[in-house]
């Protein structure tokens, strides 16, 4: 049996897409402007070995199946056409594929490419969490290569939601670079310094701070003095430099440490962009009563993170995609969740914000410079985890839009006996 009509018994003959595969068999719509190419038995193995969603990312992400089309469309396509057809993989399919590729190459392990964080190399780093082992999963995600970043996130080096506005927000105006993505980087970071009150002289810290976009915003607009850290050295010198062109030195600073290891009591705000994502469920506790501590009576905390939308759901798979492949160890919380534990550690919650089709859109512009920058992003980092990115930017779009997963801006204010120093009605 041919692998184009085991393609066709799993998914019917009416899959909107065409397949193809290197025994010269074909099937599918012979007119879509999406084409799923098995080049080689090698992706047969890989989907043996994983009849999923990892089998298919690893044999796309080391080029034995290849893609022809754009990824997004291609998997809103298949995960509506999954959906109501309720498509799997049987033991018997499975034989089937045995049958006809051989057993040898079938049963055959092929070790899963080298972007995949598997868990033998995560036991190795110890506890789950453990500083030690915090530091070396943010060095596996975002110490890629600054350059590569600078391709995909455009010249504000922010890898976080953007806030739109209605005309940015266009979808027609997405994927050109025509300054929207900046724009709307620039409105996120002045929609959190509007939550958190910024004034001249007062003492910010950023967590998990990136390549310093918040840290340098607050120092330049409002006169903070803004100190950034984060456990990526890459990110921590990228920023160093930028403080420095920037004229900023005085007021701002990126430092390579552990948030953890920051003295208590020092600064009257917090803002914590993107972080929440790398805490883990058991630690939010901890994790908010650590900023609660760092801040003076009346300051204020601004959490802006990526939740589930129930707080009832599992945080995240850790044998999926996602957690193999771009945030190890990374769990999502409800944010019914997140404002409880804030709750807990002593801030009184002033404001929540959800900003779910807001990340949509900035994937969206993002995998747009990914794919115009493609030539120079594959000779900077590999064409494996070029095809990792463009992947997974393609499927959180998805997310977002289907309310898969969501962005929630949680405000706290750590009270001042019972005076929050908050206006009767602030304007965000």
């Amino acid at each position: 049996m041919r692998l184009a009509e085991i393609f066709e018994r799993v998914v019917g003959p009416d899959a909107p897409i065409r397949f193809t595969a290197y025994d010269g068999s074909a099937s599918g719509d012979p007119d879509s402007d999406i084409t799923l190419h098995v080049r080689t038995p090698v992706a047969v193995n890989y989907l043996a070995q994983s009849p999923d969603a990892v089998g298919l990312t690893r044999a796309y992400v080391s080029g034995h199946l290849e893609l022809e089309g754009d990824m997004y469309t291609a998997l809103r396509r298949m995960a509506d056409f999954v959906f109501h057809r309720g498509v799997g993989v049987s033991g018997r399919d499975l034989f089937e594929i045995a049958r006809s590729v051989g057993w040898v190459k079938f049963v055959n392990r092929v070790a899963p490419p080298p972007q995949e964080m598997t868990k033998g190399r995560l036991a190795g780093l110890g506890w789950r969490h453990s500083k030690q082992r915090d530091a070396e999963v943010i060095h596996h995600h975002y110490d890629v290569s600054n350059a590569f970043y600078e391709l995909v996130l455009g010249p504000s080096m922010t890898y976080t939601c953007a806030v739109f506005d209605d005309e940015d927000g266009s979808l027609e105006r997405v994927g050109r670079f025509d300054g929207a993505l900046e724009s709307a980087q620039s409105r996120k970071y002045a929609l959190v310094s509007r939550k958190l009150g910024l004034e001249p002289g007062m003492r910010l810290l950023d967590v998990g701070c990136g390549w310093g976009g918040m840290v340098m915003h607050a120092a330049r607009e409002y006169g903070v003095r803004a100190l950034g850290v984060t456990l990526s050295k890459e990110q921590a010198d990228w920023a160093a430099k930028k403080i420095a062109q920037e004229g900023l030195s005085e007021l701002a600073e990126v430092r390579h440490m552990d948030y953890r290891d920051l003295p208590d009591g020092s600064y009257d705000r917090i803002s914590s962009i993107g972080l929440t994502e790398h805490v883990g469920a058991r630690n939010l506790p901890s994790y908010f009563a650590s900023l609660n501590a760092k801040l003076v009576p009346g300051g204020r905390l601004l959490n802006h993170c990526i939740t589930r939308p129930r707080n009832d759901l599992a945080p995240m798979n850790p044998k999926g995609v996602i957690n193999r492949y771009v945030f190890p160890d990374g769990e999502l919380e409800g944010p019914g969740q997140i404002q409880t534990a804030m709750n807990d550690a002593g801030f009184e919650i002033r404001h929540q914000e959800n900003l779910r089709e807001h990340y949509a859109l900035t994937l969206r512009h993002w995998g747009a410079n990914l794919e115009r920058n493609w030539d120079e992003a594959v000779a900077e980092v590999g064409e494996g985890t070029a095809r990792v990115w463009r992947l997974y930017m393609a499927g959180c779009v998805l997310g977002f839009e289907r309310n898969v997963v969501q962005l929630h801006q949680i405000l706290g204010v750590k009270p001042d006996g019972t005076d929050a120093h908050m206006p009767l009605r602030p304007r965000f």
